[in-house]
């Protein structure tokens, strides 16, 4: 019969169409039966063929072209011998006391990574914003257990803002692996105590052979507890920016207006990128002040050390540039000498390496917009699921 043949093509598996469909333009009602002669009791392993009776019970599909699908199951419940009690048949697809089957959850988890908002999801599917959640947090932590391994070789940690609360901003930190290129993990805070208690349990930790964070003492002291093979790495971009504030400070008290974007980028920018008449431009204008001068030399010097080949003309470089700072008497770079000392060894182990931090800014990015296209989070628990199904 036609509706038969339709049947395999349009239902479960499972199941076979008894009845032509009414339908509408937005919905259609198919009735439909197991396919299956006999059952297996739940109780006990006895296949039965003695039908008990039968009852009708419906359930909702996935929708086909916009039209919301519904299966009314002509349910069999057979006559268990042993047992001496009836029990219902059970359908492949479809879990025990669900009113939908497990291809409607799966459209809907797609829906959700797909349309621009979760209200649109649930206007298309016709059903409530909580069977929206329950159903994309549940098979996102189920599709999260799936994926779980031990710590990687390469690891990079950073952190952004999750939320605001009470006047006080709430930190996310998230894990990045490396070598598969994706979010390892993410804990909420930034603290140590935040970070061990949240990734103490992931089994693997002597794996960690390398570890690039920003200029963060909790996140070193982090890796310094908790992987014990561990080569902790500076991020370059983070020690590059450490003299970028004062630097900014000293041009916005003499220029006073924020306006001249040309003369920031020029003066942010290495002058080992800039042609001839820009580092002239930038000379000229810096010999009539020698404070914004000095602060613009230190900068240039520490891009000039990052050009530097090879670890130990690194390690001369560095330490005959922190000599030269202790004769500075401007406070910033004082400050600037002590930070490179405190941060030395790190900061010398990206020329063994030559990892930075990049890849996790990325994905921090990518965090942001996830947070923007929810329009902010409330629950981390949620954050979490949906980020590391992002960045998967």
């Amino acid at each position: 019969m036609p509706w038969k043949r339709l049947s395999h093509q349009l239902l479960l598996p499972e199941l076979e169409m008894i009845q032509i469909p009414a339908h509408t333009r937005t919905w259609a009602h198919y009735r439909v039966r197991s396919r299956a002669k006999k059952a297996l009791c739940p109780r006990c392993p006895t296949l039965s063929s003695s039908v008990y009776d039968r009852r009708l019970c419906t359930v909702k599909d996935a929708p086909i072209r916009d039209q919301i699908v519904f299966l009314k199951i002509e349910k069999r419940r057979f006559w268990c011998k042993p047992c001496r009690k009836p029990f219902t048949e059970y359908i492949p697809g479809i879990k025990k006391g669900s009113r939908t089957t497990e291809r409607f959850k799966r459209s809907v988890v797609w829906a959700c990574e797909n349309f621009v908002d979760l209200e649109r999801v649930q206007k298309a599917y016709r059903v409530s914003a909580g069977y929206v959640f329950k159903t994309l947090y549940t098979r996102l932590d189920e599709k999260l257990r799936m994926r779980q391994y031990p710590w990687p070789s390469t690891i990079g940690v950073d952190e952004h803002s999750f939320r605001r609360l009470k006047g006080r901003t709430e930190f996310a930190s998230v894990i990045v692996d490396y070598p598969n290129k994706r979010v390892f993990e993410l804990a909420q805070g930034k603290t140590t105590g935040d970070l061990l208690g949240q990734l103490g349990h992931i089994e693997g930790r002597e794996n960690v052979k390398n570890a690039i964070v920003d200029l963060c003492d909790p996140f070193k002291n982090f890796i310094r507890s908790h992987f014990p093979n561990a080569k902790i790495i500076a991020d370059k971009f983070h020690v590059l920016r450490l003299v970028t504030p004062a630097l900014m400070k000293k041009r916005f008290e003499i220029t006073g207006t924020r306006a001249d974007a040309k003369a920031r980028r020029l003066l942010l920018c290495s002058s080992h990128k800039l042609d001839h008449w820009e580092r002239k431009t930038i000379w000229d204008y810096l010999d009539q002040y020698p404070e914004l001068q000095e602060l613009y030399r230190w900068k240039e010097r520490l891009h000039k050390f990052y050009r530097t080949r090879g670890y130990y003309r690194a390690h001369l470089a560095l330490r005959q540039m922190c000599d030269e700072m202790a004769l500075s008497l401007i406070p910033e770079i004082k400050t600037l000498r002590r930070t490179l000392l405190k941060w030395r060894e790190e900061i010398l182990n990206y020329f063994l390496t030559g990892l930075t931090n990049g890849r996790t800014e990325g994905y921090n990015n990518l965090a942001k917009l996830v947070q923007k296209r929810a329009f902010g989070y409330r629950s981390f628990r949620n954050y979490r699921l949906r980020l590391l199904s992002a960045c998967a």
